[in-house]
């Protein structure tokens, strides 16, 4: 049932992306009628998405999603700490969502700080653990796939995911958000 539970929300994601590379305007339900139900129904979204504080990075329009479709958390580099893995958890045995996807992005600041040598002592609790995805890594596309795989495997290790997925009810999967074109990009499936 999860399996199914998680491929749907992929299929949703991933027709959303479609329609988003040809539209104009968002196409998500924000009506009055859907907060009032979800006011008083509470939310169910339908998959957990792990992105980028980047403001050209925005799920609920890439994904052509309306309110309470996604539960998202963002963080500059779209990387995983101890409070995004801990949202992350609560979406997942709270509301019970059975797909969490990390999406990155080309041109991200945040990468392109670290390849770019990026010492700023203010930022080091971010810098250090894309330096240590990326491994040296120049090529920017490049060191921006690997940031989002190693997020995707930092939740993989968090026991209260790694448990869920191991009995079939999450996936986890990592994807790519081109700014240019809009299309989103599976990096692992």
């Amino acid at each position: 049932m999860a399996v199914k539970k998680a491929y749907d929300a992929i299929t949703k994601l991933m027709y959303g992306n479609a329609a988003y590379l040809s539209a104009k305007a968002p196409d998500g339900d924000i009506s009055p009628d859907l907060r009032a139900r979800l006011r008083d129904q509470g939310q169910k979204p339908v998959a957990v998405v792990l992105t980028c504080s980047d403001s050209r990075v925005v799920p609920e329009d890439i994904f052509m999603c309306g309110l309470g479709d996604l539960f998202v958390v963002r963080v500059a580099g779209n990387v995983a700490e101890e409070t995004q893995i801990a949202s992350i958890v609560y979406a997942v045995e709270h509301l019970d969502v059975a797909l969490v996807m990390v999406l990155g992005h080309t041109h991200c600041g945040a990468v392109s700080a670290v390849v770019e040598g990026c010492e700023d002592e203010s930022l080091i609790s971010l810098t250090s653990q894309i330096a240590q995805a990326i491994q040296g890594e120049r090529d920017i596309k490049q060191a921006c796939c690997l940031n989002t795989l190693a997020s995707t495997h930092r939740l993989r290790d968090a026991p209260e995911l790694r448990k869920r997925e191991d009995e079939g009810k999450l996936t986890i999967l990592a994807a790519l958000y081109h700014i240019g074109s809009g299309r989103v990009e599976m990096l692992d499936q």
